[in-house]
């Protein structure tokens, strides 16, 4: 699926406004992720994170398929990428799903690689870095040695499309899943086992070339937690990078470092500063885990609570 988050009704940026290079760091602009079906014209906000958030969902049913579903989105994408570039967006992400579950059928892989592989080469051609997202769900009761034989398809599969749509490799972000169990599996596996897995996938599939990997998936590589529990997410990063592998493993998570944030603050204004506080902590423990730093020392059980959510869409 292509979810993805627009401030909404927001002051355009001035594009001399635009410092090449400048981090996530500066306090005067907020991240934008660009997605297929998103209203236009895209806006940058400079000043605050408040605004409400635009959700556009570009998942919907695979005629032929095993219930699976496609994303959809690609029409109309290099005009609204175009504008995006003109008004100081350099990034786009575009997310897909694999349903272990459900499969995967031939189909469902190759329409998930086909789409990622058209929505690069079209943000690349009009200047944007893709983050490339292929998920494998964690819903199902398989084991870890299906996940990863599954993503070892899929990801082949994107990378083939990837060339065959002349995407230069160096130039895309991979945001991939860890390999896990299901989340219904009843065996569990180890952190160590989980980034010994993940790490070989890496080895497998990955072309030297791509530079960044963000997850959560070569200099620097980010995973998306995939709705593990904070903690699982941030002790599997921390494992694959006390490692051996030729890569800095990161993240890139969303409910991962935002969960006990959004309910320690609750929508109320007296909790803004608790809640603060709360993000800051996991900040710090995935800053650690991507340096193999983390011990996962005094977290708190709301943390440890896992996040997946059976059929999760957004």
């Amino acid at each position: 699926m292509a979810s993805a988050s627009l401030l909404k009704s927001s002051p355009v940026l001035d594009k001399s406004e635009w410092v090449k290079g400048q981090t996530l760091r500066q306090p005067s602009v907020s991240v934008v992720r660009c997605l297929p079906n998103a209203p236009s014209p895209l806006t940058i906000r400079a000043g605050s994170y408040a605004d409400e958030l635009v959700k556009t969902a570009g998942l919907v049913p695979l005629v032929g398929s095993n219930n699976e579903s496609w994303c959809q989105g690609l029409d109309g994408l290099a005009s609204r990428t175009a504008a995006y570039y003109q008004q100081g967006a350099r990034f786009a992400k575009w997310r897909t799903v694999v349903s272990i579950p459900n499969g995967p059928t031939e189909l469902a892989v190759k329409e998930a690689a086909w789409g990622l592989a058209r929505y690069a080469a079209i943000s690349q051609d009009n200047g944007l870095v893709p983050i490339v997202e292929p998920e494998i769900l964690l819903d199902g009761e398989h084991g870890i040695e299906r996940n990863f034989e599954v993503a070892q398809k899929v990801w082949a599969e994107v990378f083939f499309y990837l060339a065959e749509n002349n995407v230069l490799f160096e130039g895309i972000l991979l945001k991939p899943s860890m390999v896990t169990p299901g989340a219904e599996c009843k065996e569990r596996n180890t952190p160590q086992q989980i980034a010994d897995y993940t790490l070989k996938l890496l080895q497998r599939r990955v072309p030297p070339a791509v530079p960044g990997i963000m997850a959560s998936v070569i200099t620097n590589n980010k995973f998306l937690s995939g709705g593990q529990s904070e903690v699982e997410a941030t002790l599997n990063l921390n494992a694959m990078n006390q490692s051996p592998n030729p890569w800095h493993v990161s993240f890139s998570y969303a409910r991962a470092l935002q969960n006990t944030c959004l309910k320690t603050w609750g929508g109320r204004p007296e909790n803004v500063k608790a809640a603060q506080e709360a993000l800051l902590i996991r900040a710090k423990a995935n800053s650690l885990a991507q340096l193999g730093k983390y011990t996962g020392e005094g977290e708190s059980e709301e943390a440890k609570k896992g996040m997946f959510v059976k059929g999760y869409v957004y």
